[in-house]
């Protein structure tokens, strides 16, 4: 069974989250919208990420460089690694996001959620990440 979380511009629709594999993976797709950005870049140290682009594209500033994804794109972002995207384009993007192995999942991204809806401080949304093994970057 699939489940949405809507995020301000961001909508993630889980395909497999990480009770469904074990904890092999997390898989989801993610529609950001024109505009709309990750607020916090961060790294984790429990896991890798490799994002497949489906429509529109999405830039993705990994270790200081700007990487385009677009339709059959892909990057792979390895654990330690500082990361964020965003969506410069005047169209929403979509891509699907591979989690391995599947650590984090819905639940953090359900919590933050909670936290926007209730207007939380940035302190809040930290340590909501800390918690969830994200390391928000300094100045990030």
């Amino acid at each position: 069974m699939t489940k949405t979380i809507t995020i301000g511009g961001l909508h993630l629709r889980f395909i497999q989250d990480k009770a469904d594999t074990a904890g092999s993976a997390t898989i989801f797709e993610m529609t950001v919208e024109p505009a709309a950005r990750m607020p916090i870049a961060h790294h984790h140290e429990s896991w890798d990420e490799t994002i497949y682009g489906l429509d529109g594209v999405s830039t993705w500033r990994i270790d200081g460089q700007d990487v385009q994804v677009g339709p059959g794109e892909s990057v792979f972002i390895k654990r330690g690694v500082v990361h964020g995207f965003r969506n410069d384009g005047g169209e929403a993007a979509k891509c699907l996001c591979v989690l391995t192995p599947g650590i984090l999942g819905s639940d953090y991204f359900q919590e933050i959620a909670d936290l926007l809806a209730k207007d939380a401080a940035p302190a809040a949304m930290a340590a909501v990440m800390t918690k969830h093994g994200l390391i928000p970057s300094p100045g990030g």
